[in-house]
């Protein structure tokens, strides 16, 4: 009896520690193929010139990527109602032609070096006029709109590994521009990153890359080509898959030392900011529509993961921050939205601590963002809205879904409690 007791719990030890083992390669192989990544976009396509910086030695940060064993999103609930308003008027975004846009005319002047003169900030917690025109218009809706027709139409002639996890693909089309291909474990990914994209053309965040959906069909023009790498990959040839712009020659990017856990936070009172050139607050700036994006969407495979972190890692700060990238000129691009909205909803219990402490760490803000979140708030029209825009921009997009009652429910009491934020920041530092 003993001894079918000893065998037994040696088969039991046994099976811990290869589970202990398998989870450790995971993590490790997860990390090595989100830094190789990285390390391939900084490459510049010929003719572009070269962003290339060594592959970092360091390979120790994790990431988060695999927590797809979610307990139901639980409906967070909202106190009383502000009656305090912010102004509502919308603020057009400017056109372009190119990747990246400034806003305004010629007359502007470009971002000097030096430390403004001017003050960065206005009516206490926004970013100086001024400084919002200089911004770069990222990826305006024009330039968004252009890129998803002819990635439409486009046959796709090469697919190959490049785009994060293996599942991902990087495509090739038939006129040599590229794309990433969001297959994804299940389809929360996938609506994921589509509906983040369309809730930060709500929001007028230009930052991230433009997208659209394509069905891998069996009689599909488009995905003929590669049909058998398709079925190499094993990919249901009914799946809806996302495609997002390939953008080359970009650089990591690593949290300004305003965001990190040893500072008092990125508000009004920092001295800091009137020390920083503009080419520095227009970083910043950017940042905190990034905050307040990934609060509202609740993604955690960014800021948040690296303020988990930290728990066994010090200087994660100090590294470059997961799906953040930053083209030469200084423009911040937002890539890999897939922990946003439905799986971030699905996990909100387990980090939702990181994301409070991340916005409480911010009372700046773009004055036009916040000018949407508060007509949002207000309308309490943000399903609709979301929506109709969806459904409108994505000819696929009944194919894919939409968010379920719930977390179209989650995602109003996010933009609820951060509005009551801005305006608590507005209370505080209103007067400086």
């Amino acid at each position: 009896m003993v001894a079918v007791t000893m065998r037994v719990l040696s088969a039991n030890l046994f099976s811990l520690l290869l589970l202990c083992a398998l989870a450790s390669v995971f993590y490790v192989w997860s990390a090595l193929e989100d830094r190789l990544e990285r390390h391939k976009r900084r490459f510049s396509v010929p003719g572009a010139g070269s962003f290339h910086q060594a592959l970092p030695v360091d390979l120790s940060a994790k990431t988060f990527r695999a927590l797809l064993a979610v307990p139901a999103a639980q409906r967070l609930h909202f106190g009383d109602r502000l009656k305090t308003r912010l102004n509502l008027t919308n603020q057009p975004v400017s056109a372009g032609n190119r990747d990246y846009n400034m806003n305004g005319d010629n007359k502007r002047s470009a971002p000097r070096e030096g430390p403004v003169k001017l003050s960065p900030l206005e009516d206490g917690i926004f970013w100086n006029e001024w400084l919002e025109d200089t911004l770069p218009a990222g990826f305006t809706e024009e330039y968004a709109l252009a890129w998803q027709k002819k990635a439409r139409t486009y046959r796709v002639v090469k697919l190959e590994p490049g785009c994060g996890r293996i599942s991902n693909q990087l495509a090739t089309f038939a006129d040599g521009t590229k794309a990433c291909v969001r297959y994804g474990i299940n389809a929360d990914q996938v609506q994921g990153e589509t509906l983040t994209y369309y809730l930060a053309r709500l929001l007028g965040i230009t930052n991230l890359p433009p997208l659209i959906l394509s069905q891998l069909d069996s009689d599909s023009e488009q995905w003929e080509s590669v049909r058998t790498r398709i079925d190499g990959l094993q990919w249901n040839d009914r799946a809806v898959v996302s495609l997002t712009q390939w953008i080359s020659n970009l650089t990591g990017v690593i949290t300004p030392a305003p965001l990190r856990q040893e500072s008092s936070g990125l508000h009004p009172a920092l001295k800091e900011l009137w020390n920083k050139t503009a080419v520095e607050l227009l970083e910043l700036m950017q940042w905190t529509d990034l905050i307040v994006l990934d609060y509202l969407t609740a993604n955690f495979d960014r800021l948040v993961s690296n303020l988990f972190s930290l728990q066994w890692d010090s200087r994660v700060m100090e590294r470059d921050t997961n799906n953040l990238l930053k083209t030469p000129r200084g423009d911040l691009v937002f890539i890999d939205n897939e922990a946003g909205l439905v799986h971030g909803f699905r996990v909100l219990n387990m980090w939702e601590k990181y994301h409070n402490t991340v916005l409480s760490s911010v009372c700046v803000f773009r004055k036009r963002t916040t000018q949407r979140v508060a007509e949002l708030h207000t309308r309490r029209d943000s399903r609709q809205r979301l929506l109709e825009l969806y459904r409108d921009s994505e000819p696929l997009s009944q194919e894919l879904g939409f968010l379920s009652d719930e977390h179209a429910g989650v995602l109003q009491d996010r933009i609820d409690r951060l509005y009551t934020h801005i305006v608590h920041c507005k209370g505080k530092y209103g007067q400086l």
